[in-house]
């Protein structure tokens, strides 16, 4: 369990912008994570995510890390944002694409990329 926590906190930090989900990107595997997946799409900067449908380990403990129970999940500069209703909420008001962009602008060169 704490190799999963170790795991999870290495994503996390090692990602200037990251998304749980259920599926990727390009074939998200539930309605939630297609909204989020649209909104920071159209954020338009790169995000890294992780697909939990493949990582049973991080589907579990992830919510216990994050005293967040549902995914997806969006982590910006190590904090968790919220899941798809804060997402697009966010987005919808204006407020996603400026921290999304001020996010990648102040990333350490070496951030990855998903």
């Amino acid at each position: 369990m704490s190799d999963t926590i170790d795991t999870i906190k290495q994503q996390i930090g090692e990602n200037t912008i990251l998304l749980y989900m259920k599926g990727t990107p390009q074939l998200p595997q539930c309605g939630f994570s297609a909204q989020a997946v649209q909104a920071l799409m159209a954020c338009g900067e790169r995000f890294a995510f992780v697909n939990i449908l493949d990582n049973p380990d991080i589907r579990t403990e992830l919510p216990k890390y994050a005293s967040w129970p549902t995914f997806p999940q969006l982590w910006i500069n190590g904090e968790l944002v919220g899941g798809c209703d804060i997402i697009v909420e966010m987005y919808q008001s204006g407020e996603l694409e400026p921290m999304i962009k001020e996010a990648v602008a102040n990333a350490p060169a070496t951030s990855s990329e998903g």
